[in-house]
């Protein structure tokens, strides 16, 4: 399980890269989703190494916000406007 966290986290530094040094705004936006859904395995996994449920909590709430942030981007890059 350490192994599998290692390599989310170095997965994590990859998209982060991507988000950094994407060539157009749709690379980066699938960059900052796939950074948020690495975040969300990471706490995950240390909550299956630590045996404790409080991480279970955070990354549920993380997920929620993470999908609204997800869809708000998406629209503006649609229309150019949030609402």
């Amino acid at each position: 399980m350490i192994f599998s966290l290692a390599v989310h986290i170095v997965l994590t530094g990859v998209c982060v890269w991507r988000v950094w040094r994407g060539q157009n705004v749709i690379d980066r936006l699938i960059g900052a989703d796939l950074v948020g859904t690495l975040a969300l395995a990471v706490l995950v996994l240390i909550a299956l190494i630590e045996r404790t449920s409080i991480y279970f909590d955070v990354a549920l709430g993380l997920a929620a916000l993470g999908f609204m942030a997800s869809i708000v981007l998406a629209k503006y890059l649609a229309d150019q406007r949030v609402l």
